[in-house]
């Protein structure tokens, strides 16, 4: 297990049931199962004070390119307090602050719990989609992350490569556990 960053914050980018389990979505990972005990150690450690979950959940209001997806995706409008985008039952006390977006990337709600200089832990899933939409505008923004490549899961095993490798190339920014 990394170490624990003092000062640092652990982000658990949606942790969901719609995330876990192929069986229930058509978007959950197979990697899931394999991964959620890793992010329970590191929630532990990091304890419920310094730990944020992120939740997905699906806003057609946003207008654009959100429309098709959903047109391509209509499983997935359902209210908040669906089931489907309920925290994983392993998880569920994990975190004092959690925050919601209708969007993959999550910084936008993060900053407001952690600051803009923050040093990030993240695990989550989809590391290819979620992780890497949260991970590179924190980045940007000048946020310090450290993404522990066992804490993630990906829609694929492959995918899940190319998004470390991907999140990798924005070191020292970036660095990949």
């Amino acid at each position: 297990m990394p170490e624990i960053v003092e000062g640092g914050w652990l982000v658990v980018v949606d942790p969901q049931v719609v995330f876990a389990d192929p069986d229930t979505s058509p978007w959950g990972s197979p990697m899931w199962a394999a991964t959620v005990p890793h992010v329970a150690t590191l929630a532990r450690a990091y304890g419920p004070e310094r730990t944020v979950v992120t939740r997905f959940v699906a806003d057609p209001s946003l207008g654009g390119s959100w429309g098709p997806y959903y047109d391509d995706w209509p499983f997935a409008l359902v209210g908040d307090d669906d089931p489907l985008y309920a925290v994983v039952p392993e998880l569920a006390h994990a975190a004092v602050h959690v925050v919601t977006a209708g969007t993959f990337g999550k910084w936008s709600v993060l900053r407001d719990v952690v600051g803009d200089d923050a040093h990030l832990t993240v695990t989550g899933v989809s590391t290819d989609c979620c992780v890497l939409s949260t991970v590179l505008p924190a980045a940007d923004a000048g946020a310090t992350l450290r993404v522990v490549g066992a804490g993630c899961a990906g829609s694929t095993v492959e995918n899940h490569v190319r998004a470390l490798a991907a999140m990798a190339l924005y070191g020292p920014q970036v660095t990949i556990a």
